[in-house]
């Protein structure tokens, strides 16, 4: 998923004024002081200089030195989330994850412990992967940002935490629906059918939910149970009456249980 929409504002937190720390080492030469001992304030502003720079790879190893260096400082806690945002930027997720939960076991009751969790949810939900591929990635984001939501629902976070939820189940009611799809091709059809149901069941409000009513009318079909294949069109003709997936129930119940096909079109009439 290319939907890279991290509140740039938000983790670029309060600006901290300094005085006589301009005259870093790093200063644009190009020679790479993220290993010198330097103070503190002077190692925080030529990590951040590289961060305003789009220099992310020295800027995450400068804010990375900042903790090594003078881990007891205050400055440490800032940089400590600033290398996750850094590593994000990079799309290293990875580490990324890795900085903001470093972050949240030192300071859990942090003011900016809602973005660490973002962060942390948005870096799996970067990841996520076509659904032909394996979706544990998928249920990593989904894990991660209802966390966010359960933790601070007041929060802009849980609001397009909100948001994304919604995106990350449909993706993964779309991965069920082609592994059932899969198994009807091969006439797999009790395999299909759970595949199907659990659509129904656990992602009813996602883009699939009308589909998966169709392919369950058609497997209850195939394995010769047309009372199913009625239950499942009469709740499709209910609820998406004008869809295509009705019409085409409707047509496939006419044709192989007339009967039922009659009782359908009193419904979705």
């Amino acid at each position: 998923m290319n939907l890279r929409r991290l509140p740039l504002a938000a983790i670029l937190l309060p600006a901290i004024v300094l005085s006589g720390c301009g005259g870093g080492r790093d200063g644009g030469s190009g020679v790479d002081t993220a290993y010198v001992a330097r103070d503190v304030e002077s190692l925080y502003t030529a990590a951040k200089d590289r961060l305003d720079r789009g220099d992310t790879l020295r800027a995450a190893a400068l804010f990375d030195e900042v903790e090594r260096q003078h881990p007891y400082s205050p400055w440490a806690r800032r940089a400590q989330l600033m290398s996750a945002f850094t590593y994000y930027l990079q799309r290293d997720y990875n580490k990324a994850i890795q900085s903001a939960q470093r972050f949240l076991s030192i300071h859990p009751g942090n003011k900016d412990a809602p973005y660490a969790y973002y962060l942390i949810a948005m870096s799996y939900y970067e990841q996520i992967s076509d659904v032909d591929r394996d979706q544990r990635i998928t249920e990593q984001a989904l894990t991660a940002l209802t966390e966010v939501q359960r933790r601070y629902p007041a929060s802009e976070y849980a609001a397009d935490a909100r948001l994304k939820v919604d995106l990350v189940n449909d993706h993964l009611a779309g991965k069920d629906m082609e592994i059932g799809r899969y198994y009807q091709r091969a006439g797999n059809w009790l395999s299909a059918q759970v595949r199907f149901q659990n659509v129904v069941e656990n992602y009813q409000t996602t883009s699939h939910a009308a589909e998966a009513l169709y392919r369950l009318t058609e497997t209850s079909l195939a394995l010769g149970i047309p009372a199913e294949a009625q239950k499942y069109s009469a709740v499709l003709g209910a609820n998406y009456p004008g869809s295509e997936w009705y019409e085409k129930a409707f047509a496939l119940m006419e044709k192989h249980a007339p009967d039922a096909g009659a009782q359908l079109a009193a419904v979705g009439g």
